[in-house]
């Protein structure tokens, strides 16, 4: 329709390029991997005390929260950090 009402040549080319999913083998060694995902998605006040110290353990901690905190993640445990605790590093470091 818009195109019916503008001047020709005025509107841009369609974006066709498609986008490359990140690369989440790392998720593969991660420890959270092999225990599920129930101590790292606990219900809203509930104890993350476990998750912790199981990321505290895993190789792959630096990684998972680097990915969390490109990509925003909102809820559970990343890399070793709650939501709470991710949110207080994204403000110290935007300043």
């Amino acid at each position: 329709m818009i195109e019916r009402f503008s001047r020709s040549g005025t509107l841009p080319a369609m974006h066709t390029d498609t986008l490359t999913p990140p690369d989440l083998s790392w998720q593969e060694e991660a420890l959270c991997a092999q225990t599920g995902g129930d101590f790292f998605f606990p219900e809203p006040g509930s104890s993350v005390r476990e998750a912790k110290r199981i990321c505290g353990l895993c190789p792959i901690r630096a990684t998972c929260l680097e990915y969390a905190l490109t990509h925003d993640m909102r809820f559970g445990v990343w890399g070793g950090l709650s939501e709470k605790e991710r949110h207080a590093l994204r403000r110290t470091d935007s300043r």
